[in-house]
C-alpha cells in the first residue's frame, strides 16, 4: 500500500473514530455537569471535561488483532470483484482521491484554527508590552502591571505563565478585593488551568467543523472559572461580598485570551455570583464526587474502547498463501486451472494456452501480499495474445491489482467480444482470469524463491482437487456451485433435490467426487463426459 492510500484510508478511518468518541463524551459531560455541580460542587463538574480527551485516547488504542475470516462466494451467486485493467499507480490514485481530499481539508481546517488562536494570543501579548513587575506581591507566578486598563487581571500562558494586572489595579479595587483577585489567579496557576486552556484549544481545532467542539470549549472555560471561584472561597469564605464586588468592578475582557484565564472572561458573571450564595458541599461529598467522576471516566473510556472495531490481522503475518487461478478462454468454462503455494510477495510465472483451439495464449507473473482491513492484494503483470487467423494478431498487456477477502474470487478480463449489427455475439475473444487467494496452503508443497512456483495441479478439471468450506444450501444449489468452481457443465441440475438442505466441508478432493456425493444425497449418480456432468438414477 502506498503512502497516499494509507493517508486516505487509515487516518480517515481513525478520524471517524475520534469524532464518534468525542461526540459521545461531550454529550455525557453536558448531561452530567449541572447535576454534578449541584451535588458535588463546581470542581467536580469541571473535572468532567476529562471525559473527551480520555475517550478520544481510548478510541485510538490498539486492539488485539483478529484473524481474518475466510469467506467463500455465496452458494447462490459468486462474489466477483470489478475488473481492474489500469496500471497499478493509476488504479490506486483514482480510488482514494476523495479520501485524500477529505483528510487534507480536515488538516487545513485544524491548522487554520490553531493559527487564528495563535494570532489572538499574540494580539493579547502585544498589549502587554511595557508591563512592569509588581514589587512586594507574594505569588507563585511573576506578577506584571500592564500599561493599559483593558487587559487583566488574568493568568496569561501555560508554560512560564504570568499574572497580569491592569494599570489601575490599585485604584479600581480595595485591599481585600486585590488580595482575592491575586488569590484567584494564583489558584489558576497552581491548578495548571493554562494547560487546560491549551488542551481545549487543540481539541477545538481538531474538531473545527463540529458544533460541539466550540460549545465544549466555551463550557470548559465557564466551568473552569466556577471551579476556581469555589477553591478560593473555601479559604476566603468570609469575603464573599468583596469577591462579588470585585467581579462587578471588572469589565469584560476586551481581547480574547485563548491560552490563559482572565478574571472576567467574555461570558455573563451572573452564574458566578449566584454560585457565591450557595452552600459549598462538604469534604465527604467532594470526595464522593471525585470517585464518581473517576468511575465515569474509566467506564466511558472502556465502553469507547470496547465499541471500537478490532482490526483484522494483517494478512502479511501469514507464512503462506494459496493462489488459485481459473482461466476461461473464449467464454468456454474450465479451460485451465492452476494453484500455487506462495510466500508473501513471492512471485510466480504462469504460461497459459488454449489447447482446444490454439487461438489464445497468455503469460503472467503473480504475487500475493497483505492489504488493509484483512484483505489480500494480488499484484500481476499479464501479456495476452489473440490469433484471429489470416495473420491478424491482437496483443494486450497490463498490470492489474485486485484486492479481495480470503476465499473470495476476483476476475480480470482481457480482450473483447465481437458483436454484429444487431448486437448478437459473433465471436468471444476474451481471456478471463478468476483469482481466489486464501491463507495457508492445503497440503501443497511450498514454492521457493530460487525457482518459480510450480502448479500443484494443472490437470483436466474433472480430476482437479478443490477445497470447499461450509457449503450450505440445497443439493441443486451446492452442485451448481461446485460445478462453477470446477469448470464443469451440469446437463440436468433440475433433477437434484431442491428442498432438502445440504451442508458440509470438502477438503482437497476432486470436484468429481464432490458432485458424486451430492448426487448420492438425491438418490442419483453422476455420469461424466469430459466437463459435462449428467445425473442419472442409481
Amino acid at each position: 500500500m502506498n503512502s497516499i492510500e494509507w493517508a486516505g484510508i487509515d487516518w480517515l478511518g481513525r478520524g471517524w473514530l475520534l469524532i464518534l468518541a468525542f461526540t459521545a463524551a461531550v454529550l455525557v459531560a453536558a448531561a452530567l455537569r449541572r447535576p454534578c455541580r449541584r451535588l458535588f460542587g463546581t470542581e467536580r463538574a469541571f473535572q468532567l471535561w476529562l471525559l473527551p480527551p480520555l475517550a478520544m485516547l481510548a478510541s485510538q488504542l490498539p486492539h488485539a488483532a483478529m484473524a481474518p475470516v475466510s469467506v467463500l462466494p455465496s452458494v447462490v451467486s459468486t462474489i466477483t470483484a470489478a475488473a481492474i485493467t489500469l496500471p497499478a499507480t493509476t488504479a490506486a490514485a483514482t480510488a482514494v482521491d476523495w479520501r485524500v481530499f477529505a483528510a487534507l481539508l480536515w488538516l487545513a481546517g485544524s491548522v487554520g484554527s490553531l493559527l487564528l488562536a495563535a494570532l489572538a494570543q499574540s494580539r493579547y501579548r502585544v498589549h502587554l508590552r511595557g508591563a512592569m513587575p509588581v514589587a512586594g506581591v507574594r505569588s507563585c507566578r511573576p506578577v506584571l502591571r500592564a500599561i493599559s486598563t483593558d487587559v487583566g487581571p488574568a493568568l496569561v500562558g501555560a508554560w512560564r505563565s504570568r499574572i497580569v494586572l491592569p494599570a489601575d489595579f490599585e485604584r479600581r479595587y480595595d485591599a481585600v478585593e486585590q488580595a482575592l483577585i491575586l488569590a484567584h489567579e494564583a489558584t489558576h496557576a497552581r491548578r495548571g488551568d493554562g494547560w487546560w486552556c491549551l488542551l481545549g484549544q487543540f481539541v477545538a481545532a481538531i474538531f473545527w467543523f463540529h458544533p460541539l467542539g466550540w460549545w465544549a470549549l466555551a463550557a470548559l472555560r465557564h466551568d473552569q472559572e466556577l471551579a476556581c471561584d469555589a477553591a478560593v472561597l473555601r479559604e476566603h469564605g468570609a469575603q464573599r461580598r468583596s469577591y462579588a464586588n470585585a467581579m462587578l468592578k471588572t469589565q469584560s475582557a476586551a481581547f480574547a485570551l485563548p491560552v490563559g484565564c482572565p478574571w472576567s472572561p467574555r461570558h455573563p458573571v451572573t452564574e458566578r455570583i449566584a454560585m457565591l450564595k450557595r452552600k459549598q458541599p462538604d469534604l465527604f461529598r467532594r470526595r464522593a464526587g471525585g470517585v464518581l467522576v473517576a468511575l465515569t471516566a474509566v467506564g466511558l473510556s472502556g465502553l469507547v474502547y470496547a465499541a471500537t472495531p478490532s482490526p483484522q490481522a494483517a494478512t502479511g503475518t501469514a507464512d503462506h498463501y494459496t493462489l488459485k487461478i481459473d482461466a476461461v478462454m473464449g467464454g468456454r468454462p474450465g479451460s485451465r486451472q492452476f494453484s500455487y503455494c506462495l510466500r508473501p510477495n513471492e512471485h510466480v510465472d504462469v504460461n497459459g494456452a488454449d489447447s482446444a483451439t490454439g487461438k489464445f495464449t497468455w503469460k503472467g507473473r503473480f504475487a500475493v501480499a497483505a492489504a488493509a482491513k484483512g484483505q489480500i492484494e494480488i499484484r500481476s503483470q499479464i501479456d495476452t495474445r489473440f490469433d484471429r487467423g489470416n495473420g491478424a494478431v491482437r496483443e494486450e498487456s497490463g498490470k492489474p491489482i485486485v484486492r479481495t477477502m480470503p476465499g473470495q474470487q476476483s476476475t480480470i478480463v482481457f480482450g473483447q467480444i465481437m458483436e454484429g449489427k444487431q448486437h448478437e455475439k459473433l465471436e468471444d475473444n476474451t481471456i478471463k482470469l478468476a483469482m481466489t487467494p486464501s491463507i495457508g496452503c492445503y497440503g501443497m508443497k511450498e514454492s521457493t524463491r530460487a525457482s518459480p512456483a510450480v502448479p500443484m495441479f494443472n490437470r483436466p478439471v474433472s480430476s482437479s482437487t478443490m477445497t470447499f468450506n461450509h457449503l450450505a444450501g440445497s443439493a441443486r444449489q451446492v452442485a451448481r456451485l461446485v460445478a462453477d468452481r470446477g469448470g464443469m457443465v451440469l446437463v440436468n441440475p433440475d433433477v437434484l433435490d431442491a428442498s432438502r438442505p445440504l451442508s458440509g466441508n470438502f477438503y482437497d478432493g476432486p470436484a468429481a467426487d464432490t458432485l458424486q456425493f451430492i448426487a448420492f444425497t438425491s438418490g442419483m449418480k453422476a455420469k461424466f463426459d469430459g466437463i459435462r456432468v449428467t445425473f442419472v438414477p442409481k
